[in-house]
């Protein structure tokens, strides 16, 4: 019988503010448990086992950032979007470290669960419309996508391990960053001969 007022919505939320605050791979059910104030077996009326909890804070951080960022780049084109777009990247790693590192790791969902969250779809669709206005095609298209998230990603990573050390803030670097993938997305190289597309 599931607990009175205790809902998988409700425990995945827990779960997401313990990853922010201890690391996603230092929560645990027993410490979701502890923080609603029940047993550690309420929570399986609601979450299947620790990795399907995981999936569930993956996919809630998926949405939340993607809202962030259709919010930021809304009405917004080539460098202004860009811009919008990695800042609300960015602004979401920070604020909530252990949700974002779910958004980055290789975790198992439930397909049918991942079929009705519309974060992951949604960011698909906002990140391929943005690159569509610089001119972008397939393959090149995804290819940018993998440049982008390959950016945004070893960049707020770096960040939070401290890795940006000299004397130049980060802030600054990552100005200059964006700068220069709106130059080069402006001027994508073409396909090189004898290299498969």
């Amino acid at each position: 019988m599931a607990r009175a007022g205790l809902t998988t919505e409700r425990v995945t939320v827990a779960g997401a503010e313990l990853a922010d605050e201890v690391g996603l791979d230092k929560v645990t059910m027993a410490l979701v448990a502890r923080r609603l104030g029940v047993k550690d077996a309420s929570l399986y009326a609601h979450v299947r086992n620790l990795e399907d909890l995981r999936g569930r804070i993956a996919l809630l951080a998926a949405d939340e950032k993607t809202i962030r960022i259709a919010e930021a780049t809304s009405g917004r084109a080539g460098k202004e979007a860009l811009v919008a777009y990695a800042d609300a990247w960015r602004e979401y790693a920070h604020a909530h470290p252990g949700r974002y590192a779910a958004t980055q790791s290789r975790i198992r969902i439930d397909p049918d669960l991942a079929a009705q969250a519309p974060g992951p779809r949604r960011a698909v669709e906002l990140t391929y419309a943005m690159l569509r206005g610089y001119g972008l095609a397939e393959p090149d298209l995804t290819d940018a996508v993998r440049l982008l998230r390959s950016t945004f990603h070893g960049f707020v990573a770096l960040e939070a391990a401290g890795g940006f050390a000299h004397e130049r803030s980060p802030q600054q670097s990552w100005v200059r960053a964006l700068d220069a993938l709106h130059a080069l997305l402006e001027h994508w190289p073409p396909a090189r001969e004898g290299v498969p597309a």
